[in-house]
């Protein structure tokens, strides 16, 4: 599945999510004391979407979201406006490195299939509508793998497993012919659940299977949803180890996963992060397919907002190609800067910097 220059992922490229402005925040609390009504809320989302789509122009990125700022996460969002499941406020939020999250879940209600009015179709639109042809609009959802992470299935709905996956994987080929068909041709799957299974101290997600079984669960989920996919619909893949408020939920290098899942997963780009020590090793890029997916180094952080020195991102390119082509390479921030509504813990000045510090380090490397 090899990429002409000039195809998504590109040689500079960002996950997708953006700090929350001031207003957007202001507009949400006004929105729930009951002070403005939702349409005003909308207007709000949208000059703020308008603003940065504009600067992520600027900056010379040429694929540009709407910094996920009609979310509340970067998952539940769209994962609740799904047929058969439904958020809820558990008793606790997740463990993240010296945090709790905030309190939010989803659980499983129904069987479970695409709405065919779901939100972010009507989102993706507007976008699309705003960035006209100075860019590609690219759409983030997450995967449908994020489906599997423990408590979600309802065993009384879904006592097998397999029965499960096949009504997900359903839905997600109906939501991407919905955003196909609406014009989008760059879609992102965001994954932690992927990630979660290389690491040391994976639970034990369903506990009849083993770690191996779920990996192999979980390439079938993802290639069943692409099969057929139109040839001009770009899909990737951002494999994250948690992302709140500039802390991480687990690490861990890819060599668990990447014997399966770099090596037979069809997707066109992979965004792996590598912006620390808790990342591990280049090798296990070796099982990437020569001529096969690009892999987008997130080795500059979007955790903090200290610049990277150019050169030594540079020498973090050129080591990764001792595994693939160099060619075959792309670089990114190694997350979202606003995983969730809170945002990590920099400025959008920084934030912009970093962006613009991607774009400039990929010219010098690729031209």
């Amino acid at each position: 599945m090899s990429k002409k220059k000039g195809n998504a992922p590109f040689k500079a490229d960002h996950v997708g999510s953006l700090l929350r402005p001031e207003a957007i925040h202001i507009a949400r609390k006004e929105f729930k004391d009951g002070n403005i009504t939702a349409e005003e809320l909308r207007a709000v989302e949208t000059k703020e979407i308008k603003r940065v789509v504009d600067k992520q122009i600027e900056v010379g990125l040429e694929a540009v979201t709407d910094g996920e700022f009609r979310r509340t996460w970067w998952h539940y969002d769209f994962i609740e406006n799904l047929n058969g499941l439904e958020g809820f406020e558990p008793e606790k939020g997740q463990n993240f490195h010296g945090v709790e999250t905030e309190k939010h879940s989803v659980r499983n209600t129904g069987k479970i299939s695409f709405n065919e009015d779901h939100p972010f179709i009507h989102d993706f639109m507007e976008l699309k509508e705003m960035v006209g042809d100075r860019a590609v609009p690219k759409q983030t959802i997450p995967s449908p793998n994020q489906l599997f992470i423990a408590g979600i299935r309802n065993p009384e709905i879904y006592p097998d497993i397999e029965a499960y996956a096949d009504d997900v994987i359903e839905a997600y080929r109906a939501a991407l012919k919905a955003f196909y068909n609406v014009g989008a041709r760059y879609i992102q799957l965001d994954d932690v659940y992927i990630a979660r299974l290389s690491a040391d101290d994976n639970p034990s997600i369903e506990g009849s299977y083993s770690r191996q079984q779920l990996i192999d669960l979980a390439l079938r989920v993802v290639n069943e949803v692409l099969e057929d996919k139109p040839e001009d619909l770009t899909v990737t893949t951002h494999l994250c180890r948690g992302n709140y408020q500039s802390t991480w939920a687990f690490e861990g290098s890819y060599a668990k996963i990447a014997p399966t899942l770099f090596a037979k997963e069809k997707v066109d780009g992979f965004f792996l992060e590598y912006d620390d020590e808790r990342s591990g090793s280049f090798e296990p890029l070796k099982y990437i397919p020569n001529g096969g997916a690009q892999v987008v180094i997130g080795a500059v952080t979007s955790k903090f907002g200290e610049l990277e020195d150019k050169e030594a991102i540079k020498t973090r390119v050129k080591e990764a190609a001792k595994y693939v082509p160099f060619e075959q390479l792309c670089i990114s921030p190694q997350c979202g800067f606003s995983s969730t509504h809170h945002g990590n813990k920099l400025t959008e000045e920084q934030q912009w910097d970093k962006l613009k510090f991607v774009v400039d380090v990929s010219k010098e490397l690729w031209g």
